[in-house]
């Protein structure tokens, strides 16, 4: 490892200046995975038809999980590999990144073989009827192939940025973003492969990721591994471990959440509303782009800094990614308010050569849609407390509170919400949860984050 780190500057360098050097990279790679999952949706929903956005609604929450084992052991282990490198223990350093590596492989690996397993069983229980169900299955066994390369992409991108290296980790994103689009367009509407050729297209995204992950880290990286670093150490596997289980946690948690959604969807609506979440989740990521970006990148800076014992800096951080987030959030939610209509059009094709009952979908789709992206975003504005809040207590290896605040949304509220007001509303039960589930979210975790930042950073 050479003397002089990038990872250094998360030390020195102004506080401002490397949450945009951060979180730009951060952003352009999210805005662009997310244009992938919304272009990819468009080519399913305009070539395929509405049921195989339902499908692949289905499908993502089960596939993502698995994905995000490397997510939560990169998020984890990144916290811990963040304050090594801040404290300038690199050797722990090497050793974290070498564990993390072992604890993806082998996790996602045997979820995947168990996924394939019980495919038929976990496409019904996430929720998909007859009328979809073999749509997703289709898409579920090709996308399940190319998991583990996932999980390992999602991990690698983390250690990525823990270096202090976000326009790498940017490229990881925007390249296999960039293919899955271009495969998209070739093998479903060009080779007219439908189904097979979205996931097709999914997978060759994933192997497109997992290839330039692996040349970074042989070529760019300053983390240079042993092969002992590969050896599973009790105390480092615990201390990632817990961290990462905070991430997972709320990764399971939105994976029940979605479940329960698409089955509240199916009691009291039909497909189509669970079409119609499809298209509001997809936004949900694209929209906050910035939001999550600027959340990234104020991970690595205030670990770092905590582990340098630079109090102050980790305090000017928190403070700087709420203002940053706070604008970025509010102009978001003007642009959901005024345009709902032009927005969920995007994703429905007007061709009159269609057959009668898919013109009849789209037009419900467009219907119902519209409304229901309103009330899911109407509390944006306020969520960037809870999103900073909760990542902060993860930066500083606090796992039991990053934990708790981490699920408050999802697991305390909205999970709840979900349950009890579509027995009075119906599907608008479903869709007015999610406000009133930010508004008590941020309201909690603002209250512990003050009272944190009070007793520990003077």
């Amino acid at each position: 490892m050479a003397n002089e780190r990038r990872s250094d500057t998360l030390g020195k360098d102004s506080i401002s200046k490397l949450l945009i050097r951060q979180a730009v990279p951060a952003s352009i790679g999210i805005l662009v995975m997310s244009l992938n999952m919304i272009v990819d949706t468009i080519f399913v929903g305009r070539w395929i038809g509405p049921l195989a956005i339902s499908a692949i609604t289905v499908v993502i929450p089960i596939t993502f999980f698995i994905g995000a084992i490397g997510l939560s052991i990169g998020i984890g282990g990144s916290s811990v590999l963040s304050r090594a490198l801040g404290a300038g223990d690199e050797e722990k350093a090497l050793r974290v990144f070498g564990n993390q590596i072992t604890l993806t492989f082998l996790s996602s690996g045997l979820l995947a073989v168990l996924g394939l397993i019980f495919q038929h069983d976990l496409i019904e229980f996430f929720g998909a009827d007859e009328s979809f169900k073999d749509l997703a299955l289709v898409y579920y066994r090709i996308v399940l192939y190319g998991i583990v390369m996932l999980a390992m992409c999602m991990m690698g991108n983390n250690v990525i940025r823990a270096e202090g290296k976000p326009k790498f980790a940017m490229y990881a994103m925007m390249l296999p973003a960039i293919g899955n689009i271009f495969m998209d367009y070739i093998l479903i509407n060009v080779l007219d492969y439908g189904m097979e050729g979205a996931a097709w297209a999914t997978f060759i995204s994933y192997a497109v990721c997992f290839v330039f992950i692996l040349w970074f880290f042989f070529a760019k990286s300053e983390l240079r591994l042993r092969w002992e670093s590969f050896t599973l150490h009790k105390r480092l596997v615990s201390e990632i471990s817990s961290l990462s289980f905070v991430t997972l946690a709320r990764q399971g948690t939105i994976a029940v959440m979605t479940v329960l959604l698409n089955n509240v969807l199916i009691t009291h609506g039909d497909a189509l509303d669970v079409a119609t979440y499809g298209i509001i989740s997809r936004m949900l990521m694209f929209a906050l782009f910035p939001v999550i970006g600027v959340n990234q990148g104020f991970l690595p800076i205030a670990g770092y800094n905590y582990g340098a014992e630079q109090y102050q800096r980790v305090r000017e951080s928190i403070n700087t990614s709420i203002k940053y987030s706070g604008a970025l959030a509010l102009l978001i939610f003007a642009i959901i308010m005024v345009f709902p209509t032009d927005i969920v059009s995007i994703f429905i094709s007007n061709n009159q050569g269609l057959d009668a009952e898919t013109l009849s979908n789209n037009a419900e789709i467009l219907q119902r849609t519209p409304d229901a992206l309103r009330w899911v975003f109407a509390a944006t504005p306020v969520i960037v407390i809870q999103l900073i809040g909760a990542s902060y207590f993860q930066a500083i290896g606090k796992a039991i509170p990053a934990l708790l605040l981490s699920l408050t949304k999802q697991g305390f509220f909205l999970i709840p919400l979900v349950l009890i007001l579509p027995q009075y509303f119906g599907v608008w039960g479903v869709w007015i949860s999610f406000p009133i589930a930010d508004v008590l979210s941020t309201i909690v975790t603002g209250y512990y984050l003050n009272r944190e930042v009070r007793k520990m950073i003077v």
